[in-house]
């Protein structure tokens, strides 16, 4: 086995051209392809082609709310690291992380509840002055908060990317949205992560 040696340039290209030579005759809606390319292009992991759940013309919804100026929280800073901020800046969009707050760890201490927790809480307020698209890779508990806000009235998000990873109520926290009239892409099963949750943003970014 020999190293090949590529222009930088190049090697996100041929790493595409090889995950569509993988993918063989996989057929996605339009637009969902890039998105699960994308996906594993961060995780090298195909798994992702059969477990990724997209609701209907999601993709095009992310990015008219990208378009229209969208704040997109994240629940780790990982995952807001990973996201093109330069890029959304170009649309009046922007993305931010509650969840190393000095004041999010001092009320969530208080009232005995996660970061994740009020972090969505706070979300859920900007959510009345533009869209807002919620990127979860880490907590299970921030879906459970989002679901209890939506059912509650308090929140309507513009996209919702539900990929944490893990072993203790990671599965079913997601499940909570299968079937949603909330535009939603879902990283069914264990797998997820912030990296899943950072490229399925920058997927529907790049597509604008």
């Amino acid at each position: 086995m020999s190293i090949e040696f590529w222009k930088p340039e190049e090697i996100e290209a041929e790493s595409f051209r090889r995950i569509g030579e993988e993918l063989g005759d996989r057929q996605f809606p339009a637009g969902v392809a890039l998105v699960v390319k994308r996906v594993i292009h961060t995780t090298a992991d195909f798994s992702f082609a059969d477990t990724l759940l997209f609701s209907e013309g999601v993709v095009e919804q992310g990015k008219e709310a990208i378009r229209q100026g969208a704040c997109i929280v994240t629940d780790t800073n990982m995952a807001l690291a990973g996201i093109n901020k330069a890029k959304l800046a170009g649309f009046g969009a922007t993305a931010r992380c509650f969840m190393a707050e000095a004041d999010v760890a001092a009320e969530a201490k208080e009232r005995g509840v996660t970061r994740a927790t009020v972090s969505m809480e706070r979300a859920a307020a900007l959510s009345a002055e533009r869209p807002l698209i919620l990127a979860i890779g880490n907590a299970p508990t921030a879906l459970v908060k989002i679901k209890e806000l939506m059912d509650a009235g308090q929140l309507k998000p513009a996209l919702l990317i539900a990929a944490p990873v893990g072993f203790v109520n990671v599965v079913e926290a997601k499940e909570l949205f299968v079937g949603s009239s909330t535009p939603h892409i879902i990283a069914r099963g264990r797998k997820g992560g912030s990296t899943v949750a950072a490229a399925i943003v920058n997927a529907i970014l790049y597509q604008i």
